[in-house]
């Protein structure tokens, strides 16, 4: 059975799961691995070509079970606090514990500890078993022997096929510390702990170098305790919990835990970011789990919960679009359009590398979801640096000029068209003017010319006159939105499309246009649809009022929380993508801003709470906007809202208000004091007199 422990971030049980794709995950934003298997991946180094390309197998010397004469009982456990995961054996002679965990500052290093306890009074030796299914090879990586350094083993190697024809090949070194097969607890000792590491680098100079860092770390003692000390500022600074709902407190808690390791270190790094795969770093092996390739999921459904806790790791995945902008340049030229086509499935070089052809040259509403996480960025921090020395104008550019280039005027209808692609929806192909489509493309056309406002730089005229004159399909007889021409009410849906026009798009609609379009597609969506999607429609039902049927469609995600350690499955049944941070991505939103009614807007971040008749609190911790970080704790009738001080003490931190939406009243944020106001609709903008109290 599962134990259910007080502490909310420490999942426990006392067995693992049959299936084990379920296995914990540890990742820390360069390595990952699923605990005991003995294959992990490195962030950016991919093996195969286009649709064949997918993350290259490592192999891991962690991949260690205990062996032990006695029987004994075991509990497992994974502490989401310190990020480690462990498994604890206790028998009539002694308590073993077998502890990994993906060190947080030290990106390049895997680490495993056994720990051996002698119980009762006898002395005898102890012996402890350790069995290895590590083998040094790997059918992506060509590996060979390289001399010892420092008492470790180490090969070397390159992957096989580059992504791209004539493309570099990736460069691996490994270097860990031997593992015996067995430990032993000498007699006159009371406990001993043996302390393993693997290092993994792109090179010998740095491989060798980190395999120094944690020698050094080891000798000190530092190296658990500098890999508690990161995960420890991580929670400080974020947070997300619930009083009257334990198992929502876990998965939400789940959730972050397991996006936090996709995502690089706080401080700057000496690695290139790779981005966000559906997966994560820990899945992604040939054939399975989308290959470890980067989509909208990152940008559209993990990003905007990272980005308002920490705009410094969201800005990471917006380099990494950046890093791939020639690639996309290169795709918008094969298929004879201007600007950047970012693909539907991107690795390191930004060429599509989706197998299937159909869905790489017509899912192109990509493009949108990348903008309108450029344009969130600005929003929250108002930095400018990202697209000036960042040249994150290109890529919003870029993106602008593709769609002047890929839409075509319709005479009939007097506006212009997008013709022949896939929407979200992909149960269709090859339909004109995908509602959501030409919505995210309206917003990029949009921001592009208000970026061009703020950069001085002037904007062609044909953003502004295609953005509106766009075709939103509408059916003014039915009040909705269909969700592309000639779309009937009735036809199934596979996910999340059309109802994605209130959130995160923001399209203006009437309350009733949106109360529609939620009942119409709940009705016709898959049940086994991916995991994202009833979060968006509890959104949406949370922007009514609706808190009751907005748990209803809550409530259907916790079907893709595999037991015990809250790891993800995209589909119902456990099939699809495991360690599915899309869906992990879609509930963490739908209670961040759809409990919260946080909406980024241009100059403000909005709110408007709503809690479910269940939950008596919700608490908020480490919320970002214009250098601020700030604790909100919602309650049946009140708001407190604290503004931290040691953050907002900053040079970059702008003074921030609330002003309330009814009565107009306007509260300054003081560093370290905290503010209540009524549970009622407002904003957070920049302090500043001049501005009117509503609208802005």
């Amino acid at each position: 059975m599962t134990t259910v422990t007080p502490d909310p971030y420490i999942f426990t049980s006392d067995w693992l799961p049959s299936d084990e794709r379920f296995l914990p995950p540890l990742a820390n934003g360069l390595l990952g691995w699923r605990v005991f298997n003995n294959v992990m991946h490195m962030g950016g180094v991919y093996n195969g070509q286009g649709g064949q390309c997918h993350r290259a197998d490592i192999p891991c010397p962690l991949a260690v079970q205990l062996v032990l004469g006695d029987a004994g009982v075991h509990t497992y456990s994974l502490d989401t606090r310190t990020g480690v995961f462990s498994q604890i054996v206790q028998t009539v002679n002694m308590s073993v514990s077998l502890s990994f965990y993906a060190h947080r500052s030290s990106s390049h290093i895997l680490v495993m500890e056994v720990l051996v306890v002698r119980q009762g009074a006898a002395e005898e030796s102890l012996t402890v078993g350790l069995k290895s299914s590590f083998k040094p090879c790997s059918e992506d990586i060509a590996f060979e022997a390289a001399e010892d350094y420092r008492g470790g083993r180490h090969i070397q190697g390159k992957t096989i096929i580059p992504e791209v024809p004539g493309g570099p090949l990736c460069s691996i070194h490994l270097i860990w510390t031997p593992l015996p097969s067995s430990v032993t607890l000498l007699p006159g000792q009371r406990q001993f702990r043996w302390v393993f590491v693997a290092v993994v680098a792109d090179s010998e100079e740095h491989a060798k170098g980190f395999f120094d860092d944690a020698l050094e770390l080891m000798t000190s003692g530092d190296l658990f305790p500098s890999h508690c000390r990161v995960w420890a500022e991580l929670w400080a600074g974020c947070g997300l919990e619930v009083s009257g709902s334990l198992p929502l407190s876990r998965a939400l808690i789940g959730c972050l835990f397991y996006l936090l390791g996709a995502f690089p270190p706080l401080r700057k790094t000496s690695f290139r970011f790779g981005g966000v795969s559906p997966g994560g770093l820990s899945n992604g092996r040939r054939g399975q789990d989308y290959w470890g390739h980067v989509f909208w999921d990152q940008d559209t459904w993990m990003y905007p919960g990272i980005a308002l806790f920490y705009p410094q790791l969201a800005k990471a995945v917006l380099e990494y679009r950046v890093q791939t902008v020639e690639g996309a340049r290169d795709n918008a030229k094969q298929q004879g359009y201007k600007g950047l086509k970012f693909p539907w499935e991107s690795a390191v070089t930004g060429k599509e590398m989706c197998p299937e052809d159909i869905i790489g040259q017509q899912e192109i509403h990509i493009n949108g979801d990348v903008g309108m996480a450029f344009q969130n960025y600005l929003y929250l921090t108002q930095d400018l640096s990202v697209f000036k020395e960042g040249r994150g104008s290109k890529v919003v550019w870029g993106i602008a000029d593709y769609w002047v280039s890929r839409v075509t005027w319709s005479e009939e209808e007097q506006c212009y068209h997008i013709r022949g692609v896939i929407p979200p929806d992909e149960y269709y192909s090859n339909v004109d003017n995908s509602v959501y489509t030409n919505a995210v493309a309206k917003c990029s056309l949009q921001f592009a010319v208000e970026l061009a406002e703020r950069l001085s730089h002037t904007a062609p005229p044909e953003w502004q006159r295609i953005a509106d004159n766009l075709k939103i399909p509408f059916d003014s007889d039915a009040n909705y939105h269909p969700e592309f021409d000639g779309y009937k009410k009735g036809q199934p849906v596979k996910q999340a499309d059309v109802v994605l026009l209130g959130y995160p798009l923001g399209l203006p609609m009437t309350p009733q246009v949106r109360k529609n379009d939620l009942e119409v597609y709940a009705a016709v969506t898959d049940p086994k649809g991916p995991a994202m999607t009833w979060g968006m429609f509890a959104l949406g039902w949370l922007e009514l009022g609706e808190a009751d049927k907005a748990e209803d469609q809550l409530s259907k995600c916790f079907n893709n929380i595999q037991g015990p350690f809250q790891v993800w499955s995209e589909e119902t049944d456990g099939s699809g993508t495991v360690n599915f941070l899309t869906g992990m991505g879609g509930f963490l939103q739908a209670v961040l801003f759809g409990y919260t009614g946080f909406r980024v807007q241009r100059n403000s971040l909005d709110f408007a709470p709503l809690l479910p008749k269940d939950i008596t609190e919700l608490r908020v911790r480490g919320v970002t906007y214009l250098g601020n970080k700030m604790d909100w704790l919602v309650r049946a009738q009140d708001v407190c809202v604290t503004l931290r001080e040691d953050v907002a003490s900053s040079t970059d931190a702008e003074p921030l208000e609330i002003v309330m939406k009814g009565s107009g009243a306007r509260i300054p944020l003081k560093p370290g004091q905290s503010v209540t106001i009524p549970r009622e609709p407002g904003r957070i903008r920049k302090l500043e007199s001049a501005f009117s109290c509503w609208p802005l």
